[in-house]
C-alpha cells in the first residue's frame, strides 16, 4: 500500500471511521450519565464501583473471545454482531433498576465506565486498519482513528449535558436519562449500517491459521502483562468514578462536568497527531513513555489540591498528554507481529487491560467513601509512572521495521 493509498482512503477505511465516530460520540455521554444514573436509581458509590468493574469485566471476556475467534470467522459478521450488542445495551438499560440486573447488563453489554478504548470492536478494527496501510503510515491511521474517536467523544460530552436541559422544562430526571440511553441505541444501528458495507473477507477465509498466536507469542505476552498493568492503574480514575469524585468533592453540576469533559476530549484530540509526529522522531516506546509520566504527575497533584480552579487545569493538562500512548501504543503492537497474528494479539493485549481495569473501579469505589476521597487518584499516578519506566527497560531496543 503507498502513501497516495493513505492520502485516498479505501472505502472500508471511511466506514471504519465512521463507525469510531459514532462509538466515540456514544461514549463521550454514556461515560458521564452512567453514575448519574445508577445514583438516580439509588445505587450508593461504592455499587457504582462494582457496577463499573463488572462492566470491565465483561468486556475483558468477550473482547478474548472475539480475538481468538475471529482469524477464522468473516470480519464483517463480528463488526455487525458487535453493532447489535451495543443497540441491545441502549434498550435494556433503562428498563433494568434493581442491583443485580444492572450488574447483569453492565458484565454483558457494551456501556463502559472508561473513555478509552475498550471492546470486542477494538482488536477488530486495528487489524482491518494495519491491513489496509504500510509501516510508514500505520502510526498516521492509528492516530487519525484516535483523533476521531476522541472529537467526537468531547461531542459526546457535551451532549451529557442534554438530560439537565429536559429536566429544567419538566422531563423527569430519570426519564431525561433514559432518553440518553435510547440514542446510544440508535447509534448502535446506525454503526452496524456502516459495518454492512464492508466487504466479505473471502482472502481471510480461505486462509485461515491455525492457532492464533504463533511467533509473536512471547512479545505478545509482554505487552499484555505491562498493559495489563497499566490498566490496573488507570482503573482507579476510569471516567465516571472521576466525574463521581469531582461532584462529591467540589459539588459540580452536571453541565459543568459535560462542558469540562468537552475540554478535555478535545486536548486529547489534538494530542494524538502531535503523537504521531513525536514517533517519527523520537520512536513509538519513547514517545509512550516521555508524554506519559508528566500526565501521571499532574494526576497525582490533582490529588492534594483543594481549589478547583487548579484541579481543572491539571486534570486538562493530564488530558492533553495521557493518551499520547493510545495511537503509539496500538501502531507498535501490530508492528511487531506477523499479519496473521494481529487480531489476537490486539485481543491477546487488550484483555489483561480490561481484566485488570476491572478490578481496580470497585476499590476505587470504596476509596472515595473514605477519609481521603483521593487516594485512588495517588494510586494511578504512582503505578502508572512504575509502568512507564518498566516499559522503557524492556523494550526500547525492540524496533518497529520503520525505526530499524
Amino acid at each position: 500500500m503507498t502513501s497516495l493509498a493513505y492520502a485516498k482512503p479505501r472505502s472500508d477505511i471511511l466506514n471504519l471511521y465512521g463507525a469510531r465516530a459514532l462509538r466515540g460520540f456514544g461514549d463521550g455521554f454514556a461515560v458521564i450519565i452512567l453514575p448519574v444514573y445508577l445514583l438516580a436509581i439509588g445505587l450508593s458509590p461504592q455499587q457504582v464501583g462494582i457496577v463499573a468493574s463488572a462492566s470491565l469485566l465483561g468486556t475483558a471476556a468477550l473482547t478474548l473471545l472475539v480475538g481468538f475467534v475471529a482469524p477464522r470467522y468473516d470480519l464483517r459478521n463480528l463488526f455487525l454482531i458487535g453493532a447489535g450488542l451495543a443497540t441491545l445495551t441502549g434498550l435494556v438499560f433503562p428498563m433494568v433498576e434493581a442491583v443485580a440486573p444492572v450488574l447483569l447488563v453492565a458484565f454483558l453489554g457494551t456501556i463502559n465506565p472508561s473513555a478509552g478504548d475498550l471492546g470486542m470492536l477494538i482488536p477488530l478494527e486495528h487489524a482491518l486498519l494495519t491491513q489496509e496501510t504500510s509501516d510508514q503510515n500505520r502510526t498516521g491511521v492509528f492516530a487519525r482513528y484516535s483523533l476521531i474517536g476522541s472529537l467526537t467523544a468531547a461531542a459526546g460530552s457535551l451532549a451529557a449535558a442534554l438530560p439537565e436541559f429536559l429536566t429544567a422544562r419538566g422531563l423527569p430526571e430519570i426519564g431525561a436519562l433514559r432518553l440518553m440511553f435510547y440514542g446510544y441505541a440508535a447509534l448502535g444501528l446506525l454503526a452496524a449500517f456502516l459495518y454492512s458495507r464492508l466487504p466479505r473477507d473471502h482472502m481471510r477465509a480461505a486462509s485461515r491459521p491455525g492457532q492464533a498466536l504463533g511467533p509473536s507469542r512471547k512479545i505478545v505476552y509482554k505487552l499484555a502483562a505491562l498493559f495489563s498493568l497499566d490498566a490496573f492503574a488507570g482503573g482507579f480514575v476510569v471516567q465516571s468514578l472521576l466525574v463521581l469524585w469531582l461532584f462529591q468533592r467540589f459539588d459540580l453540576s452536571l453541565g459543568a462536568a459535560s462542558a469540562f469533559f468537552f475540554c478535555a476530549s478535545l486536548l486529547s484530540a489534538i494530542s494524538f497527531p502531535v503523537a504521531a509526529w513525536l514517533a517519527r522522531r523520537i520512536g513509538l516506546v519513547n514517545t509512550m513513555v516521555f508524554t506519559h509520566i508528566p500526565s501521571s504527575l499532574c494526576l497525582i497533584a490533582v490529588a492534594f489540591s483543594s481549589n478547583l480552579t487548579v484541579v481543572l487545569i491539571l486534570l486538562l493538562i493530564r488530558s492533553a498528554l495521557s493518551q499520547m500512548d493510545v495511537p503509539t501504543r496500538s501502531s507498535y503492537v501490530m508492528a511487531v507481529v506477523t499479519p496473521a497474528e494481529r487480531t489476537a494479539a490486539a485481543s491477546v493485549t487488550a484483555v489483561p487491560r480490561s481484566l485488570a481495569s476491572s478490578i481496580s473501579p470497585a476499590m476505587a469505589g470504596f476509596m472515595l467513601a473514605g477519609p481521603f476521597s483521593a487516594l485512588p487518584l495517588v494510586v494511578c499516578g504512582c503505578l502508572k509512572i512504575v509502568y512507564d519506566v518498566t516499559l522503557l527497560g524492556m523494550f526500547r531496543h525492540t524496533k518497529p521495521p520503520e525505526e530499524s
